[in-house]
């Protein structure tokens, strides 16, 4: 039987959660009885708190239950994973979600940890160079065989998401490290972008100009920056939002919280605010995911899977929509928005959007506000992109697209 010991680490304080336990192929999870006698709401609606055990049989959506899953990479982070387990001599096909959470240990998103750690924190601060690590970073997209940068293996192995990216600390004056411990003082947590096979050299540009954009627009977005580097390389870099200081927030992906898959259409935007309502028990933020879905459908945005939205716990039980990221012009699978309005995936009007706001209970009447007000932000798309440098040619291509007659007038 293989079996981790689960922790939420506030920063300052950390919590026995329970037991995450393997048997043969199936895997179960019994909650600590004094996390019980003080329970949160870790995941109220797949695993409740409540004595007992608990046997996760949704095996279509992943092989353990939504909220220790949403500790686990894909994409890029599972590229590198896989590289150094096949390093140490271990067929990645053959290792269990267990395996993969041990191998996360203390360096995951959000706050919970799993013990024991297959590997000890790294002692010394690992230095980032940003250039090395997005030159091997496409190296290694292409197939090289070479060894994994020790900063990149730790840096970039556990965000999720299919591109490259790095979680650093940054010093005011420009030095980076490594950032899946605690930081310094003087540190801040961020998460870097690079470039994948099939983006413009100018991605990072764009997508800096679109958290521009979206905070115009009203939308909740964190902090973020573009890193420009002597190599000429310019890499969108988003404060984390899962960090305060070296403070910690549980972190749950709208997929984690439902159970749904990001690798095909399961679910719509109707469902996001519902689920947005039932958690947060708050109106305003059921408004927020309506001003976001109207981000991403006039700003063509249409990467805009179950994964690509999360909400934020405090020690208190609280819950709340983490603040919006991976905002950027994408076609999507099919050319469709991975999230249907009022089931529409391939060209959702303002209609379709009213439509959703009066099915979750929001007022018509704002729901046209903001889907004005979001209108308003993405007509000055020129102007962002001017001021982020993006490519004219790139600008040009984006315009055209999001100028269409999606945008009211």
């Amino acid at each position: 039987m293989r079996k981790l010991e689960v922790r939420l680490d506030w920063g300052d304080e950390r919590v026995v959660v329970g037991w995450l336990a393997k048997q043969e192929r199936r895997v179960y999870f019994e909650y600590d009885s004094a996390f019980v006698a003080a329970p949160l709401p870790l995941s109220p609606f797949k695993l409740p708190v409540r004595p007992g055990l608990f046997e996760h049989t949704e095996r279509d959506f992943a092989a353990v239950f939504g909220v220790f899953n949403d500790s686990l990479p894909d994409g890029w982070g599972l590229l590198l994973m896989d590289r150094e387990f096949s390093k140490r001599g271990l067929d990645p096909a053959g290792l269990s979600a267990l395996d993969r959470l041990a191998y996360i240990g203390t360096r995951g998103m959000g706050a919970l940890t799993y013990h024991p750690p297959a590997e000890p924190a790294d002692a010394e601060p690992l230095w980032i160079d940003l250039d090395a690590a997005a030159r091997q970073s496409e190296r290694l997209l292409e197939g090289s065989a070479e060894d994994v940068l020790p900063a990149l293996r730790i840096a970039g192995g556990s965000p999720g998401g299919a591109r490259p990216k790095v979680l650093v600390g940054v010093h005011g004056d420009g030095h980076l490290m490594a950032g899946t411990s605690d930081l310094p003082e003087g540190y801040r947590h961020y998460l870097v972008k690079f470039p994948a096979k099939e983006d413009p050299a100018d991605v990072g540009a764009v997508e800096a100009a679109y958290a521009l954009m979206a905070r115009e627009a009203g939308v909740h977005v964190p902090g973020s920056r573009l890193f420009e580097t002597r190599d000429g390389g310019r890499y969108f870099g988003a404060e984390r939002f899962d960090r305060a200081g070296n403070q910690r927030l549980h972190m749950h992906t709208l997929g984690g919280v439902l159970h749904a898959s990001h690798r095909i259409p399961s679910l719509e935007y109707e469902g996001l605010l519902k689920a947005t309502m039932l958690l947060t028990k708050d109106h305003r933020q059921m408004e927020e995911a309506f001003r976001r879905m109207a981000f991403n459908v006039l700003a063509h945005n249409r990467d805009d899977h179950v994964k690509n939205f999360s909400y934020l716990m405090d020690r208190s039980g609280a819950w709340r929509l983490a603040p919006a990221y991976d905002l950027v012009f994408s076609d999507g699978p099919g050319g469709q928005h991975s999230m249907a309005v009022a089931g529409e995936a391939a060209r959702p009007t303002e209609r379709d959007m009213l439509r959703v706001a009066e099915r979750c209970d929001v007022d018509v009447l704002r729901a046209r506000e903001i889907v004005q007000q979001v209108a308003d932000a993405v007509r000055y798309w020129p102007r962002f992109a001017r001021g982020m440098g993006v490519s004219r040619a790139t600008a040009r291509r984006i315009g055209k697209v999001i100028a269409g007659p999606g945008i009211p007038r």
